[in-house]
């Protein structure tokens, strides 16, 4: 049982818009950086990318059905990234959560974190009516219409996380099809459109995570900000 005496870490949540992918994945190493000498609390980004493709530290490129150069006519771009896992995608109408977490020092668990990360994702849909649930063996979170949430992190020196999870709330279906989401072949990508009928906004549902993820994750959160873009982040 959780001790009700206990002080809970400070989690800033900061609402960013939609961010170009370099743009964040470079914020993201500022803020380990930062969070790993003390200089700021654990933060969790919220945000949107344009149409994006990215292949994890276990990529196939094979999982890639189309050139970049048709990837780039369409209006998307692809990259290598330093998560773990296959190939996502990502894009507006999908709500992506970087977390910068120092998990030291009762939670220097990896398995453990990802678990906690189902859990957030799972507790947000169900707060939608939506019956989400982990699949055996697999990282993410799915549905009985499929496979709604995809999680790819990365855990640095010192126990400090990056990366993160992308739910899938009312993205285009058809850039799913330009890939074997990540690596698997044989189960179908979902929204939360697709289940309800109709989409929540993105707004709505970040007004929704932020609460969520610091009980998840036993922090106190002390601010929830908003921001049109990546210009406006701060450290």
């Amino acid at each position: 049982m959780d001790d009700p005496d206990r002080i809970l870490r400070p989690l800033e949540v900061e609402r960013l818009g939609v961010v170009p992918y370099p743009e964040a994945e470079a914020r993201q190493q500022e803020l380990v950086a930062a969070r790993r000498e003390g200089r700021i609390c654990d933060r969790l980004l919220l945000l949107e990318h344009p149409h994006v493709i990215t292949l994890g530290t276990a990529g196939d490129r094979r999982h890639v059905l189309r050139t970049d150069e048709e990837i780039e006519r369409a209006g998307g771009s692809i990259h290598e990234v330093g998560r773990g896992g296959d190939v996502t995608y990502h894009g507006p109408g999908q709500l992506v959560g970087y977390p910068i977490l120092d998990l030291k020092p009762d939670r220097r668990d990896l398995h453990r974190y990802l678990r906690d990360l189902e859990g957030f994702l799972i507790d947000l849909l169900s707060s939608y009516g939506i019956v989400a649930f982990r699949s055996e063996g697999l990282t993410g979170v799915w549905t009985d219409g499929g496979k709604i949430a995809a999680i790819g992190v990365r855990v640095s020196s010192g126990w400090i996380t990056s990366h993160g999870f992308a739910l899938n709330v009312d993205p285009d279906p058809g850039w799913f099809a330009s890939i074997v989401p990540c690596g698997i072949p044989d189960r179908p990508v979902t929204s939360m459109r697709s289940l309800l009928g109709e989409a929540p906004t993105i707004g709505d549902v970040c007004r929704r995570a932020a609460p969520l993820f610091a009980r998840s994750f036993g922090r106190e959160l002390i601010g929830d900000q908003s921001s049109g873009g990546a210009a406006s982040m701060k450290s």
